[in-house]
């Protein structure tokens, strides 16, 4: 069995003193083991990573571009093969994981541009003779911490920006599917990124802590759960790290009764389905404004949902995999369980699905919950899933209020065919990405991704222009040359151009 293990210096590193098991969630089986590694290896990888800044930071931002573009092309010629480590270790089907490794190129597109995204400003005479201009200068070393819905697209929301900003880069994937990942990283390397400059360790809570407690990362990127988050973002900020945590979400829409429901519900079907329901922009909460358009919606999903079909990531014709983990399975389940024993009914029911030829694969199908209200445990979390819940409102107002009330503030979005609800709809909703219908609002990578409330710790969004303004630190440099031999007398009053 093949063990992965870390990038450091350029170089893949066991350690060999802990494991863990990597499983293909579509058969259920143990497929590799991921060292696991320790504080000395961790500290390692830092030590590699702040002898490489100086150099990298020295670097002309066009030649750093011109790795990125290796890099790009690199991504796009052995896509195949990267969507397989996907899907033999998430469960993602080849078109998803094809679609996900998209949305990280994009973003190593966006990096290609880091000449022009770093050009500071500057200003001619803000006073007598005196020039004043500002520059970004990278942070040194800065670390991600990713998760293992997008193993591939978070990543790469933050190294190749980070990177191409002059930052060198520790990488702290998710340990069950570990693969795409490293091979990734890998690539990188191969496009001419000096050894040191990005390195890749995986592990667990101790890896974790040991980035955020020591002095050398002066920054942290994390996506995932919002209680992991929050400890991220404490703890970071506590030692002294810029952080920007992105945690959970609850995402709902609001279906209105002019709204075109045929569309609405095959945009439905994507957006609460696709990937198994395992995104953070995941449509998990329909909120159906009149009992009319509920009766409706429900029934058109009902009729819509007997043709999806959940099966293994190898199969194209598949419309979603399984999720991540037994563990996880069962977790999803309970919350079907929960919501049913509540009072809500269950229109279709996912609930052990018979996959052919991958009985022991980690599945849950396609589930439909009607008469869903706020007090209930499913409504309240995140279950991330492949559950879409119904929820009656009577009005436009009292469905705003449901999704502004929620903790989370991630996405959301509104079907209606009226210019001005829609207009009122994005004005009020107390949510950071908001769809006019569109489902999944997730921004295009010259954009920033980012929710509001207790879906983001920190001021500043992922990707995008914020991304290079949280990568980098501003400087103001304001000179004067004065002219030779003239003496200047002494001021105590503050410099003004009054």
């Amino acid at each position: 069995m093949s063990i992965i293990g870390h990038l450091i210096d350029g170089e893949v590193f066991v350690e060999g003193t802990r494991s863990q098991d990597v499983f293909n969630p579509s058969t259920g089986a143990v497929s590799k083991s991921v060292d696991l590694a320790s504080q000395v290896t961790v500290e390692n990888a830092i030590a590699s990573a702040e002898q490489a800044f100086p150099a990298w930071r020295d670097t002309p931002p066009i030649k750093r571009a011109r790795i990125m573009f290796k890099f790009k092309a690199l991504l796009e010629e052995k896509a195949e093969y990267i969507c397989q480590l996907i899907g033999e270790e998430h469960g993602k089907i080849s078109h998803d994981a094809a679609g996900e490794l998209q949305r990280g190129i994009e973003n190593v597109e966006f990096a290609c541009g880091i000449p022009e995204l770093l050009k500071g400003e500057y200003s001619k005479n803000v006073g007598p003779n005196i020039d004043s201009w500002s520059e970004f200068q990278p942070l040194g070393v800065v670390t991600g911490i990713t998760p293992f819905n997008f193993p591939a697209m978070v990543p790469m929301w933050m190294f190749p920006l980070a990177i191409a900003c002059g930052n060198t880069f520790i990488l702290k994937p998710s340990e069950r599917d570990p693969s795409s990942t490293l091979y990734i990283a890998q690539l990188l390397q191969e496009a001419g990124l000096p050894k040191g400059v990005l390195n890749v360790v995986n592990g667990d809570k101790e890896a974790v802590d040991t980035l955020l407690s020591d002095d050398r990362i002066k920054a942290v990127s994390f996506v995932g759960s919002t209680p992991i988050a929050e400890y991220i973002y404490k703890t970071a900020s506590a030692n002294g790290k810029r952080c920007q945590a992105l945690g959970g979400a609850k995402n709902h829409a609001i279906v209105m009764p002019d709204a075109d429901m045929d569309n609405t519900v095959n945009q439905l079907l994507g957006a609460a389905f696709g990937s198994s329901g395992e995104r953070c922009m995941a449509l998990s909460v329909a909120v159906a404004v009149g009992d009319a358009a509920a009766d409706t919606l429900v029934e058109k999903l009902k009729s819509a949902m007997t043709s999806l079909k959940v099966g293994a990531f190898c199969d194209s014709k598949n419309d979603f995999g399984p999720v991540i983990t037994r563990e996880h399975e069962q977790k999803v389940v309970g919350y079907i369980n929960s919501a049913e024993e509540n009072g809500a009914r269950v229109v279709v029911d996912g609930r052990n699905p018979n996959v052919e030829g991958y009985q022991a694969g980690f599945f849950v199908g396609a589930t439909l919950l009607d008469n869903v209200t706020a007090d209930m445990d499913s409504y309240k979390a995140e279950i991330f899933g492949p559950v879409l819940q119904i929820v009656r409102a009577q009005s436009m107002e009292e469905a705003m209020a449901l999704i502004n009330d929620h903790e989370y503030g991630n996405g959301t979005c509104i079907f209606t065919r009226d210019g001005e609800a829609a207009r009122y709809f994005s004005d009020r909703i107390q949510v950071g990405m908001v769809g006019i219908n569109v489902p999944l609002p997730v921004p295009v990578a010259y954009h920033s991704f980012g929710g509001w409330k207790r879906s983001l710790f920190g001021d500043l969004h992922a990707y995008g222009p914020d991304g290079v303004r949280f990568y980098t630190k501003r400087k103001t440099i304001t000179q004067r040359w004065p002219s030779a031999g003239v003496r200047e007398g002494v001021s105590f009053s503050m410099p003004t151009m009054k």
